[in-house]
């Protein structure tokens, strides 16, 4: 009889260490708190495409992006998630397009050559844009170093641009210019680990609509904005 007690209380023993194991062992579940809201800021170099022949990059040529995402997850993990957002793009193009106006109001696209002195030549604009984006990341909860890739689209309305044009006594500030597109249209991707993210946006859409050059060639003014993003909780 003590013998068989001894073996009931070793089995009862055995059965509650085996319970604990298997408790240890189960995945404690995510916190379903656990978000990746962000405020973000963004610098770029500026580059233009789809532009008339012999039209370049000249001069400063940047932008300052800065803004607030919302994160929402998708799955259980929360590693997978949609966000959305508010922000503001200021960008500067220097490039060699003259914009500026003729007596009767009409807007003027010329190329700047080599025998057109000046010295100071840009185009800025100042945009509010919604983001949005499809996340994938290594983070957890506790884990604020991790790897990232965030893909998605721009929407942003620009309301304020400006052509700026100086040489020696003559400078010229165009800021009523009927074939500029207001609504911009982007793509854009965010890839890095823990701080420093490379960012690079493609404008889907030109700057301009049924623009003409003097010199009869189309304006499909568009940008490869490349540079760093930074993420703050």
């Amino acid at each position: 009889m003590r013998f068989s007690k001894r073996i009931f209380s070793l089995i009862i023993i055995c059965l509650l260490g085996c319970v604990g194991l298997a408790q240890d062992s189960i995945p404690k579940p995510y916190d379903q708190n656990y978000r990746e809201d962000q405020f973000y800021i963004g610098i770029t170099y500026n580059v233009i495409t789809d532009v008339p022949t012999d039209v370049a990059t000249r001069g400063l040529s940047g932008g300052l992006h800065f803004g607030f995402l919302r994160d929402i997850p998708l799955n259980e993990r929360r590693n997978v998630a949609i966000a959305i957002g508010a922000g503001m793009s200021i960008d500067r193009y220097g490039q060699t397009l003259f914009i500026g106006e003729a007596e009767d109001n009409e807007s003027i696209f010329r190329i700047l050559n080599s025998e057109i002195d000046y010295t100071t030549n840009y185009f800025s604009t100042y945009t509010l844009e919604a983001p949005v984006e499809f996340r994938w990341r290594t983070s957890t909860e506790s884990s604020y170093k991790f790897w990232r890739i965030y893909t998605g689209f721009r929407i942003g309305y620009s309301y304020y641009y400006k052509s700026v044009f100086k040489q020696t006594n003559n400078n010229i500030n165009q800021t009523d210019i009927p074939e500029f597109e207001k609504l911009r249209l982007g793509a854009s991707l965010s890839f890095g680990y823990n701080t420093f993210n490379f960012y690079v946006y493609y404008s889907i859409n030109p700057f301009f609509k049924d623009a003409i050059t003097v010199e009869n060639q189309t304006v499909d003014f568009k940008t490869v904005k490349v540079g760093l993003m930074f993420y703050i909780l």
